[in-house]
This record gives structure tokens, sequence and C-alpha cells, in this order.
């Protein structure tokens, strides 16, 4: 039985949020985020401060400077979980199979639904359509057969759309799709897809799955499956994770931070296939690299991200080493999810001198 899947997302949540209850706001640009004072960043910005450049995870200082008529709300907790409740609502209304994202974003499996005739299409419509009038913002929405599809086809016509992949378009949907939509694929991987002249899942499909293996490691077969729009996993009701992470304890300390950062491509790879174990919708929001050296302290050193990166991560392992100096026994990294209420919460710089971000303490 071909499934339908439905991938809900709000437009600009939290900032449509503030609009909503501000009137006043609407038509200027508009961000929810920290103080441009003390390292804040962007929580979420509407589309009007998208124009000058302005996005998530951006420094507010930063987008203060590129917009200067910018209105920095701090964020309200309370508010936007209550707006998250509502929405889950309304959801629960068409399928009890509701696989929550984030606060805004969730996916919904209405193969068994008899609502709307069981069309998924009419089904998202009708989504939109009360999350409109009855909380006053807007959702976007992807139907299609899987969640990898689902997830991209809303963003196809956002804001405030939807678009439907349906069965019989899978093939063509899929073979002009930009290799860059594909979870997993961040900048590293782009850029060694772009110098093998790998643009469109349609170059992927032309290579074997030994191919991309020896190309991708082990993330060439996940890569063989998606640029072929396939994609099996199930719909399932869980809390979202807050973190993601893998770490190794060495037999022999490791002498130096050159010894360190050799270390971090292998570390690197199993968390990736951690991450795809888990969910491929995880979004990041920091990166951060654990060391313990050979007296049992630790220290944590963590940064703003929105993906795997590892030049950040050799970064965080040198400054991470610099603070004990000392032979390391143990190394891992990991990332932390983008849970909607952690998004203001990020800070773009280190700070070196607070005890709490140095995260020191005695195993």
């Amino acid at each position: 039985m071909t499934r339908k899947i439905i991938h809900c997302d709000c437009d600009c949540f939290f900032a449509a949020i503030e609009i909503r209850d501000d009137p006043s706001l609407r038509g200027l640009p508009v961000a929810v985020g920290g103080d441009p004072g003390k390292r804040g960043v962007i929580a979420t910005c509407n589309y009007e401060a998208r124009k000058y450049g302005v996005h998530s995870a951006m420094a507010s200082a930063t987008a203060r400077r590129q917009c200067p008529d910018l209105i920095i709300i701090p964020p309200s907790k309370d508010k936007y979980r209550e707006a998250s409740k509502q929405m889950h609502a309304i959801f629960r209304d068409y399928t009890s199979l509701i696989e929550p994202l984030s606060l805004d974003e969730a996916f919904l499996d209405v193969s068994h639904s008899e609502s709307c005739q069981g069309s998924a299409t009419l089904i998202a419509r009708e989504i939109r359509q009360r999350v409109r009038n009855e909380m006053q913002i807007t959702l976007s929405a992807g139907i299609a057969p899987n969640k990898f599809l689902a997830k991209i086809a809303s963003d196809w016509n956002k804001p405030d759309g939807q678009h439907v992949v349906t069965p019989d378009l899978v093939d063509e949907f899929i073979a002009g799709l930009p290799v860059r939509k594909i979870y997993g694929v961040g900048k590293v991987t782009a850029e060694k897809m772009q110098r093998l002249g790998i643009e469109r899942c349609a170059d992927l499909q032309a290579l074997s799955k030994s191919e991309l293996v020896q190309d991708f490691g082990s993330f060439g077969e996940r890569l063989y499956q998606l640029c072929r729009g396939i994609d099996e996993r199930p719909v399932v009701s869980s809390h979202p994770r807050k973190s993601v992470s893998v770490e190794q304890t060495y037999e022999k300390d490791l002498p130096s931070v050159e010894h360190c950062l050799a270390e971090l491509p292998v570390l690197c790879e199993k968390l990736q296939e951690r991450i795809n174990r888990v969910s491929e919708e995880i979004s990041i929001a920091k990166l951060f690299v654990k060391l313990k050296f050979n007296d049992f302290i630790a220290t944590t050193v963590e940064q703003t991200a929105q993906e795997m990166d590892m030049y950040l991560l050799q970064q965080l392992c040198e400054t991470g080493f610099r603070r004990g100096n000392k032979p390391v026994r143990l190394l891992g990294i990991g990332i932390r999810v983008r849970e909607a209420l952690d998004f203001y919460q990020l800070s773009l710089e280190f700070d070196e001198q607070s005890e709490t971000s140095l995260g020191m303490s005695r195993a």
C-alpha cells in the first residue's frame, strides 16, 4: 500500500506568533532572538527581514547592521508552547500518527485517515485553513509517499502553500532535485559532489552503490536510496532528541592536539551514521567537542552551527585542548538538536571567561 505522508511546517513560527499578538508589527522586519549587545542570535525572522539577508542563527548584532530597522523581540517560551499544543490538537483530528520534529514542525501519516475522503491533499489543505483561521498564522505542507519527499515538498511553495508529489511523479521530481536538498549533504559534501560533476539526483543515479560508498563512505548507501526517492522510515510518535554524540576512550592517551585532530574524521563518520539511524530530519543547532584529560578533568566546547563542519570541529578541539593542555584519554563530538525553544539561547562566540561555558567538570 502506498503511504500518504504530510510534512507540516509553520512559516516563521516565533515571529508569526509575535506579529499575530501585535498587529502593529505587520509589514515590518521582525525577528525573535537575543539581545544584540549580549551576543544574542536570531531564532527566526519574517520574510520582510529576510529580504535584508537576515536568517536564523545569525548574530543579532550582524542582523541589526544588515537591517537597521529590524525589530528584535525576546522569545516567549510559554506562548510558543501553547501555540504548538493548539496546532497539534488540530493534527490529532486527522491522525494519531504524528512525529514532532520541533514545536512548529511534524510529520503526519494519514494513510488510513477517513477525513476528506482519505485525500492527503485535501487533509493538508484543511489543516492549513484551520491553522490560519483558528491560530491566525500560516503553515506550509508537503504531501508525498514518504518522509524524505514530503519534507522537501513542504519547502516548495512557502510561505502558506503546499506541494504534492504523487507516486507517479516521484521519478520526475527526484531526478531534477539539487543534491544539496538531500539531508546529510552539507557544505563539504556538496563541494565534493560538485568536483565530481554531481549537481542533481539524476547525476547520483548514474553511479552504482559501490561507487557511492567508495566516494562517500557509509553515507553512500543512504544516498543510493534517497536519490531514487526511496525512504521506508515510518512516522513514529516521539519527542525530539536534544543531542546526538559519539566518543572514544583510547588505550593510549592522545599526547597532543595534532593527535586529537587526526581522530576527528573517524569520529565524524561515526556521528553521521548515528544521526542517520536516529532521524534524517534532525536540525543541527550546535556542534560540540568533549575532551577528557589524563587527570580525568573533562571539558566541552560548543558553538552554533547549522550543519556538520569539520573546520569548526577542529577549532573546537583546539580550544578544548588549550584548556587542559594535557594528554587526552577520551575524545567525543556531537550535535545539539535544534529544538524550537533552544534557538534563542545559542551563542555565536566562545566565552572562555565563564566557568559555565568552559564546561569544566571532574568526571
